[in-house]
């Protein structure tokens, strides 16, 4: 018996060393040796983006929420990948086409971290590091991200129509989506205050003011100033009336006197489940920072590429070759 055990015991160590889990699990130190530096490099980074344009570490939080929210690998940066005659990818989805921004951002930061790191570092991995650092950078919570994802080699511009949550749901909708991916109802209200920050296209806002009874008339009337009934699709608002650039809690201040912007905004506080959510979080600033980091980290480990499974691309718009 000793015999055969000491036979097999290189087997083992030789499978540890040589043959990563196709489902390994995420850690926060995963690049401590292989890439040290990639949390200051990706801080530097989004410093300078939020530095220029405040509206950037909503932009990158959006970037992040649009790929980790489409099946079936979670949090892949599929949604950084750029069609070609081949390859059809996620950037021109309904709810990312036209919309979505941000990619020159962590094209800038994949290569700063390749010029570090070579060939180690998803681009996964940098935007989840980024998003949580453009929440700190306006003010928001931090939390620990965990790293080791690798990135996908495909896409699916079908999924991103139908799994990503729409301006014009409603609280049940909105609910069996978020659910459909693990979240509670609350994570669900928690993650929809990242709207504290960022700008909606008038496209998106348009029915909520002109057509929903439960919307403020003098706020509708404000909206509808920058946004006609018909044109200027692209036209801009903040999703928070109080304080755009500042990651707090007025969002929530702002659905309790029927000013959310979109009409999914201001079904989190229309008579429904979610009232007393909002009436928390609109009071207890802490409460709600403490919720959203949470379910952040519950979002960026969703069902995960990791060990053998996807790339690590060393472009995030093309798989590698």
């Amino acid at each position: 018996m000793a015999f055969f055990l000491d036979r097999l015991f290189p087997f083992f160590l030789f499978c540890l060393l040589a043959c990563p889990a196709a489902h390994a699990q995420l850690s926060p130190t995963f690049y401590a040796v292989s890439c040290p530096n990639l949390e200051s490099i990706v801080r530097s980074a989004m410093s300078q983006a939020v530095a220029k344009e405040n509206r950037m570490g909503a932009s990158i939080l959006r970037l992040f929420f649009h790929d980790c929210f489409v099946n079936p690998q979670g949090c892949d940066a599929s949604v950084l990948l750029d069609d070609t005659a081949t390859f059809t990818g996620e950037k021109n989805a309904i709810p990312n086409n036209g919309s979505l921004r941000g990619y020159e951002v962590i094209d800038a930061i994949k290569t700063s971290v390749e010029a570090a790191c070579a060939a180690t570092v998803s681009c996964a991995d940098i935007l989840a590091l980024a998003a949580r650092d453009g929440v700190v950078l306006l003010g928001g919570p931090s939390w620990t991200v965990q790293l080791g994802r690798r990135d996908a080699t495909t896409a699916s511009q079908s999924a991103a129509n139908t799994d990503i949550p729409a301006p014009f749901h409603d609280l049940p909708k909105l609910i069996s989506l978020f659910v459909s991916k693990g979240f509670s109802a609350q994570d669900m209200t928690a993650l929809s205050g990242a709207h504290t920050i960022g700008q909606a296209r008038c496209l998106n806002f348009r029915p909520h003011v002109y057509n929903d009874t439960n919307v403020d008339g003098s706020f509708a009337a404000l909206r509808r100033q920058g946004c006609p009934s018909v044109g200027g699709d692209d036209n801009l608002a903040p999703l928070d009336l109080q304080s755009p650039e500042a990651f707090d809690n007025l969002y929530y201040q702002n659905l309790m006197l029927n000013k959310g912007l979109l009409h999914s905004d201001q079904e989190l506080f229309n008579g429904g489940s979610q009232d007393s959510v909002v009436m928390t979080y609109s009071t207890n600033a802490a409460a709600f920072q403490s919720d959203f980091a949470a379910a952040m980290v519950k979002m960026g480990n969703m069902s995960p590429l990791t060990g053998t499974i996807g790339e690590i691309r060393l472009n995030c718009r093309t798989v590698n070759f």
